[in-house]
This record gives structure tokens, sequence and C-alpha cells, in this order.
């Protein structure tokens, strides 16, 4: 179950309401940085901005790879922790505007979690230690520390665990 705020809104979609619920100069200034970030082929320095322009909290020797993509309007909402890799044009979402209202949810990600190319993370969603989602996924609701997912709908995948040191069925230590 994802940990969602729900606001009612009345009149048009609420995607057309967004400057009701956060401010244009905010939504400016995080476009540009983050559309720096997604180019930048510094790790050192995206987690920079991610930490200190946009308020995210990121752990040691995190890896967003080229092309994520964070909440442009809430990134201040997204936790990532030590040594996880997000990976090649993934998506982390913290807000769905919708017709009638508009939800916010955190995203919490563990210590040493693969996010695969093109995953998309919603809000409200954590993902514990050590769980890899398997590239395209979208992660609509919690995954288990450990755990190894994919698909949409999101599912079990099972089996050993792959890619973590590069000998399959070993988990690095």
């Amino acid at each position: 179950m994802r940990r969602l705020e729900r606001y009612p809104v009345e009149g048009p979609n609420s995607l057309w309401q967004m400057y009701k619920t956060v401010p244009w100069w905010k939504v400016v200034r995080n476009f540009i940085f983050i559309q720096l970030a997604r180019y930048c082929p510094s790790l050192a320095l995206k987690n920079w901005i991610y930490r200190r322009i946009l308020g995210m909290k990121v752990g040691r020797r995190v890896s967003f790879g080229l092309m994520a993509m964070v909440d442009v309007f809430f990134p201040e909402k997204i936790t990532v922790g030590d040594n996880s890799i997000i990976g090649y044009n993934a998506t982390l979402l913290t807000h769905e505007y919708l017709i009638r209202e508009y939800r916010l949810g955190e995203i919490r990600i563990g210590s040493d979690v693969m996010i695969g190319a093109n995953v998309t993370v919603l809000p409200g969603v954590t993902i514990g230690d050590g769980a890899v989602v398997a590239a395209g996924a979208v992660v609509h609701r919690d995954v288990p520390a450990g755990a190894r997912v994919g698909g949409n709908p999101l599912r079990d995948l099972g089996g050993p665990d792959h890619g973590r040191d590069g000998a399959e069925g070993t988990r690095g230590t």
C-alpha cells in the first residue's frame, strides 16, 4: 500500500492548478537544476545538486544514471540510501496530479539498491535495502529488502541475485 496524502480540487483538473500547490519559481529553479544534473557526467556534482539545491536526501556513493529524472515539484520528498544505483532514464515521482485530486508521497530507496533503466517509481513507495528492480518496471507498491522485482504490473522475479559483483548468486561483501 502506498502512503499518499490526498488533496481534492474543484474546477479544472489538478495540473491546471499546480501553482496553488507549489510556487512557480520553485518549479523553474528545480527544472533548470534537474536538467543540468540529468546530463552531468560527474556523479559527485549530480549528488551535490540533488542534496544542496533540491533538498533530496542522497547517501554516499549513490549513482544516478544519465537522464535519470527526479520529481520537479517535490524532489525534497526523495531519499536514497548509500551505494544505490538509479538507472538510465529512471523516473522518481513524488506527485500525481489527477482530474479531481492531487496526491503526494515520499519515495524511500534503501542502501545497495539497483534500479534499472527506464523504471518509474510512483509516490509513496519504499524500496528496501538490497532490492533489485528490473529495467522498465513500474514500481507502484513497496518492494521488500533483498527482493528482485520487475514488470508492469510489478511482480516478484525470485531467483538468484545477478549483478551485485558480477558473479551469479553471490551478494558482494
